[in-house]
């Protein structure tokens, strides 16, 4: 494919705009079309990104000709459902992660995307980051091997707000949204399937209905494990904190940037392209269309980790 890509965002919230200023540093690609629920506010923010359609409905974006992939933004809750009409519409898609909030969802969207001949791919964005990116150069090149990975994701999210301060009109979730993204790439740094996989979470917000903290154990079948503390209690530094611990080196991945166990920084800037991991997830997504081919973190590839999450989830409600 040599033509322009056109496409459709849903969901101009925080992350929305992330993947639009990403999109705007990467050739041969335009957003045609705007979806969101407010309807004015969705056209300020056209507006400023020179997007001539919005819409409140997915589905008028999805009739537009000219529009060939879609990437969602939206609630997790719409997820899979979104996934699987922007797939029956013809049209290429990313769906931020989760890729579902439930295993059958997410396998609803594996089975479709397999017989669509379309580019399907979930937003695992710590693929792409460059911070984990070295890592992951330093083990397929045999130089590094994960002992622990030990993590620790904090936020501050007593009530709905996004990741701008702005309020939600749905409620986020621990498990399903971000220890999906540690799941996923603990078996991906470590080429090996998770085996074990234990969870305990905190009381049950009265208003929220969710667990506000959970802890997490992982075991990969080579042997690797992963720790995982998760909270929206915490009122610190807030975001998702690596420690890579191995057999010749200790790293500390913060989202893009990447520093060795004594917190000295480790140039990771001719990684890729670029330093911006969103912008990174994005340039995969349409070079696997042009090329046609499947995209890292496709669809297919992140299935496992569903797999996981809803283990663990039988365990939580278990007690």
């Amino acid at each position: 494919m040599s033509k322009t890509i056109k496409v459709a965002l849903a969901g101009a919230g925080a992350f929305g705009i992330k993947h639009l200023d990403g999109i705007k540093n990467i050739d041969g690609v335009e957003v045609v079309s705007l979806v969101s629920r407010e309807l004015e506010k969705t056209k300020e923010v056209a507006a400023k990104y020179n997007i001539g359609h919005v819409t409140t409905d997915l589905n008028e974006s999805l009739a537009l000709k000219e529009v060939d992939a879609v990437i969602l933004c939206t609630p997790t809750q719409m997820h899979a459902d979104q996934t699987i009409a922007c797939l029956k519409a013809g049209k290429h898609v990313q769906v931020e992660i989760p890729l579902a909030d439930t295993l059958k969802g997410a396998q609803a969207v594996v089975d479709l995307a397999k017989t669509s001949g379309l580019v399907a791919m979930c937003g695992h964005t710590r693929r792409f980051n460059p911070s984990h990116q070295y890592v992951h150069k330093e083990i397929t090149a045999g130089k590094f091997n994960i002992q622990q990975l030990d993590v620790q994701t904090y936020f501050f999210r007593r009530t709905n707000m996004n990741a701008m301060g702005q309020a939600r009109s749905w409620t986020d979730h621990l498990l399903w949204h971000h220890a999906a993204h540690t799941v996923d790439l603990f078996a991906y740094q470590c080429g090996s399937p998770i085996v074990k996989a234990n969870a305990i979470q905190g009381p049950i917000h009265p208003v929220l209905g969710i667990a506000m903290d959970m802890s997490i154990q992982l075991k990969a079948a080579n042997g690797a494990i992963c720790t995982l503390s998760l909270s929206f209690n915490n009122d610190g530094p807030l975001g998702t904190f690596f420690r890579y611990i191995g057999d010749t080196a200790t790293y500390l991945a913060r989202y893009d940037d990447l520093f060795n166990g004594k917190d000295e920084k480790i140039d990771v800037s001719k990684v890729d392209v670029s330093m911006n991991g969103i912008e990174l997830q994005d340039r995969e997504f349409f070079a696997a269309i042009k090329e046609g081919r499947e995209p890292n973190s496709s669809v297919a590839k992140v299935l496992p980790c569903y797999q996981v999450l809803h283990d663990l989830e039988k365990q939580l409600n278990a007690g």
